[in-house]
């Protein structure tokens, strides 16, 4: 029986699987995607999301230089800190949650394991050039705004249009 085993053990050991999560972490944040098997790629979304956050709760400077610690005791690379604090955090600073994607490429030739491209959403170009205005446009939010982010009736402007004619 497996009763509360969520962690995949990716047939590693915990020392082993903190290594290889942590350099792929680091790999990560410093490359922006990187391919993997699917395993390890969820495994790392896991992995690396809560270190995202961790670069928004920073509000004093003692407050930030914490979570650079804390982050640091996760990856143990310096350039991976400083890249995640300087680079990725004030990217995804609006995003409520989901920095990483995972796209499924197939099996891998050799041993037929399954292989995926995991990478940071906010440092696609493809995606994020593609409608830079409707991102911008309006806040997502997945509760109701209330009458607030309702239109106005009474506001609608009735005032006469010039026309081309009329602009003399």
């Amino acid at each position: 029986m497996r009763h509360g085993d969520k962690i995949n053990n990716l047939s590693r050991t915990k020392a082993h699987r903190d290594a290889l999560m942590s350099n792929m972490a680091a790999q990560l944040i410093r490359h922006k995607r990187i391919v993997t098997t699917l395993a390890k790629a969820r495994a790392l979304r896991t992995y690396v999301e809560p270190l995202i956050t961790k670069t928004k709760k920073a509000v004093s400077k003692e407050e930030t230089m914490h979570q650079h610690r804390v982050v640091f005791s996760y990856l143990n690379n310096k350039a991976a800190v400083k890249e995640l604090f300087t680079v990725v955090g004030p990217k995804v600073l609006s995003r409520p949650g989901g920095y990483t994607r995972i796209i499924k490429l197939g099996t891998r030739l050799g041993d037929n394991a399954e292989t995926a491209l995991i990478e940071l959403v906010d440092f696609n170009e493809v995606y994020t050039n593609a409608a830079p205005e409707a991102a911008t446009a309006a806040k997502k939010t997945r509760r109701s705004r209330g009458k607030a982010g309702r239109k106005e009736e009474g506001g609608v402007n009735t005032a006469p249009q010039q026309g081309p004619a009329d602009a003399e």
